[in-house]
């Protein structure tokens, strides 16, 4: 008991710290909010002639770049085994192989696992575009597995001395419907924590993968032409706000696998502290439960749901409950991936 009431008290705590930093933030956005307003009400008044412009520096004709629109992060590649945890209707399995993201048009179906957590028959009773998409998934050859555990995977029979080079969990949720914030945080805190110890088991193995930073490599006078032709980078940006560019080989190079957790980046769920839960877990409930294994946050970045065509992600109750069963309005998606440390590996 005493080691169970460690790890409530650990996150607990640790939800302690989080709701502070909100309340900090929250202030922090009302008091620009309300600078914004008094600026505009100083315009209005006639406390300036012309508008203020944001594309004029002070000095003549220098006019600031417009930022372009960030590329969206698609974090697979057709070479990649893709193993899809909790996917309620599966229409993100099938946004995978119908009409995909070029990254994924060669993407061979029988590359692609997706899991539900309830019997066909339940998910067919939850969601009722289910059995047609679920018949396109096994026409096109993809594998569709029911009754899975996202925190028992090395422990089922489908799965048994499989690895994945992406393991993703979109919108992960334990469903139980606690009231209290507090206990349904703590419950989604443990089946996180669950998940992330037994996905360490089916995880590809190899190097970590690359990153490097922004710069430009300056091209001496001795390069050959054929030097400059380096693998194509994508921006990404850590939490921090430090830019990086993600290196995709041109030559495949089988990499560490990866877990990737999608989930909105407000309240509730940003107290769920997902990115700490992987790289700092607190310690096992009991004796016989092995320590979580540590993971390295790898990036994170926005989750545009319009680029996987037909993607409806759907709550865990199903569609009739609160009518749509769709969640969504306020608030950003946003993607955690991480891959196993160093000796972490099993």
């Amino acid at each position: 008991m005493g080691k169970g009431k460690n790890l409530k008290a650990a996150l607990q705590s640790q939800q302690s710290r989080l709701k502070a930093k909100e309340k900090l933030s929250h202030a922090a956005q009302v008091a620009e909010q309300r600078s914004h307003r008094n600026a505009k009400q100083q315009y209005s008044k006639g406390a300036s002639v012309n508008p203020p412009s944001n594309n004029l520096n002070k000095g003549k004709g220098k006019v600031t770049p417009v930022p372009q629109p960030r590329r969206t992060t698609i974090p697979f590649c057709s070479t990649h085994t893709i193993l899809l945890i909790g996917e309620g209707n599966f229409s993100f399995a099938r946004a995978l192989l119908r009409d995909p993201p070029a990254e994924l048009r060669d993407l061979p179906p029988r590359n692609l696992t997706a899991t539900a957590y309830d019997t066909e028959n339940e998910c067919y009773e939850k969601y009722e575009d289910a059995r047609e998409i679920v018949a396109y998934l096994r026409q096109r050859g993809a594998q569709v597995l029911f009754g899975i555990d996202a925190t028992k995977l090395e422990k089922t029979a489908p799965l048994k001395g499989k690895r994945w080079d992406r393991i993703v969990w979109n919108f992960p949720h334990a469903g139980k419907g606690i009231t209290d914030q507090d206990r349904n945080i703590l419950s989604n805190q443990v089946l996180i924590l669950g998940f992330l110890r037994t996905a360490a088991k089916v995880l590809s193995l190899g190097p970590i993968p690359s990153f490097t930073t922004t710069r430009k490599r300056k091209k001496n006078d001795d390069d050959d032409d054929e030097d400059e032709a380096e693998d194509e980078p994508i921006p990404v940006e850590t939490e921090e706000g430090e830019q990086f560019k993600f290196i995709t080989p041109k030559e495949v190079v089988k990499t560490r696998g990866t877990v990737l957790i999608t989930l909105r980046n407000v309240v509730p769920y940003t107290l769920w502290d997902v990115p700490r839960l992987a790289k700092k877990p607190p310690s096992p409930t009991t004796g016989s439960t092995p320590p979580n294994p540590r993971y390295t946050l790898l990036r994170s970045f926005g989750f545009n749901r319009s680029v996987y065509k037909g993607y409806e992600h759907r709550m865990t109750k199903g569609t009739r409950a609160h009518g749509t069963g769709k969640t969504g309005e306020g608030g950003e998606d946003r993607t955690w991936e991480f891959c196993l440390q160093d000796g972490q590996s099993e």
